[in-house]
């Protein structure tokens, strides 16, 4: 195990603010360039909600925690949230006028989505990115990468037999790979959800571990396991893990845009846990996702 002294250490490389102060301090500065990071969570946990988030953060100048540049959103979860991206994006216009002033654009200019039907096209997609970070002529370069999910894309391609599952693994190197190639060659920063499945423990006894679980992992009063297994595992430089609970921080009163009303609802806490980082240690913090995005708990 290496001293405690060498995980807290910090890459060298950029980092991407969460727009979170709380986050941001957990993960001591945001989302590194240069790497791979993997959000896990059940579904309605955040996941979505933090990588719309992060789209726009990266527009941020460097100096304010952001990368001054655009992202390219992959997703393979239908249908896109575009109600949610345009709701966050006019609040982080009125936060962040300046970015803005002197060009006749809005956030959502410089957030790029394509959607993903299966791996065959994502690996058509992969192939064009870096003409696209290359030749394109918007105002902010491509920074940031999310694939929302890569468990979406494997949910019914690939049998459970031997074959399959060594093509699967296969897919997983070269998605990785090519990832990993962009990151490291553009300094951009890629971040890849993740789903879950209930655990069940083996016949044989044995831990999570063989299926890339370094610890026990509980959400919604069950315990859960990264979906994918240990070959996806040992593809993604860092792990983080997103859990919610039942209890209710605080109300928040909205308005419903089809009746006018005014509507009240809860906020559940979400906890965002470390799972392992080559610069991290272990860590953890409380928030919950309002209507302008998310927000620490203390």
């Amino acid at each position: 195990m290496k001293p405690r002294s060498l995980l807290s250490q910090s890459p060298t490389s950029l980092k991407l603010t969460t727009g979170c102060e709380t986050l941001d301090e957990c993960l001591r500065g945001g989302f590194p360039c240069d790497s791979l990071t993997e959000i896990v969570a059940e579904s309605g946990c955040g996941k979505t909600q933090l990588c719309l988030q992060l789209s726009l953060c990266a527009q941020l100048p460097i100096s304010n925690g952001g990368l001054d540049g655009s992202a390219l959103y992959l997703h393979s979860e239908f249908p896109f949230p575009f109600r949610r991206l345009h709701q966050l994006s006019r609040s982080f216009h009125l936060s962040n006028p300046s970015i803005y002033a002197d060009h006749n654009d809005n956030p959502c200019d410089h957030v790029f989505i394509q959607n993903v039907h299966s791996v065959d096209h994502l690996f058509d997609v992969m192939s064009k990115i870096e003409s696209f970070v290359t030749n394109s002529k918007t105002r902010l370069p491509l920074k940031l990468i999310v694939l929302d999910s890569v468990a979406a894309l494997f949910r019914s391609e690939f049998e459970n037999t031997p074959s399959d599952l060594r093509k699967r693994a296969s897919c997983f190197f070269k998605i990785s790979g090519k990832l990993k190639q962009l990151a490291n060659k553009f300094g951009l920063a890629v971040v890849i959800t993740n789903q879950v499945t209930d655990f069940v423990e083996s016949s044989d006894g044995l831990s999570g571990l063989r299926i890339g679980n370094l610890r026990c992992l509980y959400s919604s009063g069950r315990r859960v396991v990264p979906a994918l297994g240990l070959a996806w595992a040992n593809c993604v430089n860092s792990r983080v893990f997103i859990s919610r609970s039942d209890d209710i921080v605080c109300q928040e009163r909205r308005d419903d845009d089809e009746s006018g009303s005014s509507l009240v609802s809860g906020r559940a806490r979400r906890r965002l846990d470390i799972v392992f980082s080559p610069h991290l240690p272990p860590s953890s913090c409380e928030f919950m996702i309002t209507r302008d995005g998310i927000c620490g708990v203390r």
